[in-house]
């Protein structure tokens, strides 16, 4: 079965039972945690090992959610786990998080400059995204020094590189073709 199936699947079944349960919230937080404890070194180890047991993997992921997760939360891990399906978990959460997002009508952005942005820019940004996706806007901002000037902006499948290195990468592409083209 294709990986992205397998993702979609067990997300799916835990999105409608934390929606009839009235617990989307607390189990879209809950997935937010997993992925972020998915990306420490130690827990992707464990969760890749195939000498690791699985009731071994489910008493350490049971030790590390038990009190900080909801139990349907916890039930799936432990699901996975019996499953023989636990390094799915981090798409798991990840495709949780994005039906969330899709559910609750948000659309989430990525904004990327070299320096912090104003307010008045932020929610300038903002509008014209919500305005244009006819969407709520939850935008993630992140400062890369490497792009010296400019943004990248990713709404969606939707990619705008504004940065000046990038400017600077096509400027340096033409000059090389044109050098090529004169010997």
């Amino acid at each position: 079965m294709n990986d992205s199936k397998i993702s979609v699947r067990y997300s799916r079944a835990l999105f409608q039972i934390a929606t009839e349960k009235n617990l989307l919230d607390k189990v879209s937080a809950d997935m937010l945690f997993i992925s972020e404890i998915c990306k420490i070194d130690e827990v992707k180890e464990v969760l890749r090992s195939p000498i690791i047991v699985p009731s071994k993997k489910t008493a350490i992921f049971q030790s590390i959610f038990e009190k900080n997760v909801e139990k349907i939360s916890l039930a799936l891990v432990n699901l996975l786990i019996k499953n023989g399906r636990e390094s799915y978990l981090p798409a798991v959460a990840r495709v949780f998080h994005d039906e969330t997002l899709k559910y609750k009508g948000i659309t989430e952005t990525f904004l990327t400059t070299a320096v912090p942005v104003s307010d008045k820019t932020r929610k300038q940004i903002k509008a014209l995204i919500s305005s244009e996706f006819k969407t709520k806007v939850e935008l993630q901002e992140s400062i890369d020094k490497e792009i010296i000037g400019g943004f990248v902006l990713k709404v969606n499948d939707n990619f705008i590189d504004a940065s000046v290195r990038n400017k600077l990468r096509k400027i340096k592409k033409e000059l090389l073709l044109k050098s090529i083209k004169t010997f």
